[in-house]
């Protein structure tokens, strides 16, 4: 066991004048299975750059070990996975290769095709082999899920159950449960690490948002009060200076002893004043503690419209095939209205087949493919790597009200500086945000979303959830995420 101690790290990037973190401390045992969270943008992939010594930062960093980040570079995709991996890790043993892809359940005929021709997911597990064989090393993991089906996600997390000492990127709730041990989580205002799994972590970031919300009302409603006393003794301290310092003599008592009485009257409502004036003060700045990491969530809408059937597509006894290959087939199925059918299915099972069949390209297949007329479909693509320019151009460019699609972002928690920005700066979840955000923007009949996901911060796929299922639209989509499918998902079609 060994300790990473982070002292009084500030951080900003070149040319902003926000810190991405402003004097945080705190320690991290190499032991531990550390399962780091935050909305996008917080910081969470800096974090690690930071550890690895790739910024300029002002405090310290200290640490007895080698840090390994993944995930890994492949410089050319056309060598054999073998000789890959040999770049990345020259001196591993194949012994101890083997048994790894074993564990992740990769047959090791792959390490003899080329890296290219092997599928996302394949190619996740197999990097992920080798970089568990680096050893003497902590594993900064940031991540990995994004190319794993349902039961590749369920399998990884297994696997890093077993290892130890590693940091974990990912907004998978499921996967962050089965591997980790305890949480770091960047915050609003600070970063926290909590024993225990992500679920344990949610319970008590509820409790404590329900905790400072009811604090918060009660200091509330204490300076309304103190407020309105403050003004009350306010008026009455004036009133006695006035009487103190003279007004009209008809109306005054001038006896002996009189001015010295208004004297002290005026002083000690003066007094009682301040004393007031002081607690408002301090509730204010005690309130202002309170809420601090409070995650806004605020209620996201869908323009859904009405279809004149109740029947929007239909796939009977379809088969793709592309040459000689079948991707998938006897695939029958329907969609209606008010449905929302997660399509599911292993890597490579077709899926994305299917959606480019409904979205109208020309796929290869056989069976009877119905689409109902006129139909209106937003789609959400897996892909974001095209995005750029800014915001407003894109607007423009697909015709959404600009006010509205900023209005959804900014739920989403984009600050407004973001606006500003280039798009090919955001982050992936950032990215995948402005996707969603734009469909959000459309009226459509039917929503197509392939793997919507991919890089989305935990606090926004909640905010998500409770949108379709409030505003019930008809809605196909691709998702690996197990919580997000048992929750949403009315209907399931598994290829």
């Amino acid at each position: 066991m060994s300790l990473i101690n982070i002292q009084n790290l500030t951080f900003s990037y070149e040319g902003s004048y926000d810190n991405i973190f402003e004097d945080v401390s705190f320690q991290i045992d190499t032991d531990w299975k550390l399962g780091f969270i935050g909305r996008n943008g917080r910081g969470k992939t800096t974090f690690l750059k930071l550890l690895l010594g790739e910024y300029e930062y002002s405090g310290t960093i200290s640490a007895s070990v080698d840090f390994e980040y993944f995930p890994y570079i492949v410089t050319d995709e056309d060598k054999n996975t073998i000789d890959a991996l040999t770049e990345i890790h020259p001196d591993f043993l194949y012994w101890q290769l083997q048994r790894e892809l074993s564990l992740l359940e990769v047959d090791e005929n792959v390490l003899y095709r080329p890296f290219s021709t092997l599928s996302k997911g394949e190619q996740t597990k197999v990097l992920l082999s080798i970089l568990f064989l680096k050893e003497n090393s902590f594993l900064l993991i940031d991540e990995p899920t994004n190319h794993l089906d349902m039961k590749g996600r369920q399998l990884v997390s297994r696997y890093l159950k077993s290892k130890k000492g590693f940091i974990l990127v990912s907004h998978d709730r499921a996967f962050l449960d089965g591997c980790v041990e305890h949480i770091l989580s960047i915050n609003k205002t600070n970063i926290e690490i909590q024993k225990g799994n992500f679920s344990s972590w949610l319970i008590n970031k509820e409790r404590q948002d329900k905790y400072e919300i009811a604090e918060s009302e009660k200091l509330r409603k204490q300076v309304k009060r103190l407020k309105e006393t403050a003004r009350e003794k306010a008026e009455w301290a004036d009133k006695s200076e006035r009487e103190k310092i003279g007004g009209d003599p008809r109306k005054i008592d001038n006896t002996v002893g009189r001015r010295p009485y208004l004297a002290a009257k005026s002083k000690k409502m003066m007094k009682r004043a301040k004393a007031i004036e002081s607690r408002y003060e301090s509730s204010i700045e005690e309130k202002s503690k309170l809420l601090k990491n409070i995650e806004s969530a605020e209620e996201l809408k869908i323009h859904r419209l009405d279809y004149h059937s109740n029947r929007l597509i239909s796939l009977r006894d379809i088969t793709v095939s592309y040459g000689e290959n079948t991707v998938c087939s006897g695939i029958t199925f329907d969609i209606e209205k008010g449905d929302r059918l997660a399509l599911q299915g292993r890597n490579g099972s077709g899926k994305s087949s299917i959606i480019k069949m409904i979205m109208g390209e020309s796929i290869p297949h056989t069976g009877t493919f119905e689409k109902g007329s006129n139909i209106i479909i937003s789609y959400v693509p897996q892909d974001s790597s095209f995005l750029k320019g800014s915001l407003s151009d894109f607007a423009a460019e697909h015709g959404i009200d600009e006010s509205l699609f900023k209005a959804i972002l900014r739920k989403l928690d984009f600050s407004r500086s973001q606006f500003d920005k280039n798009m090919q700066d955001f982050s992936g979840g950032q990215k995948k945000k402005v996707l969603i955000a734009k469909s959000l923007c459309e009226k459509a009949h039917l929503y197509i979303w392939d793997e919507p996901l991919n890089f989305v911060d935990v606090i926004s796929r909640m905010q998500i959830e409770e949108l379709l299922l409030s505003f019930n639209p008809t809605i196909l989509f691709v998702e690996h995420d197990r919580v997000f499918c048992e929750k949403i998902a009315n209907k399931t079609v598994t290829l």
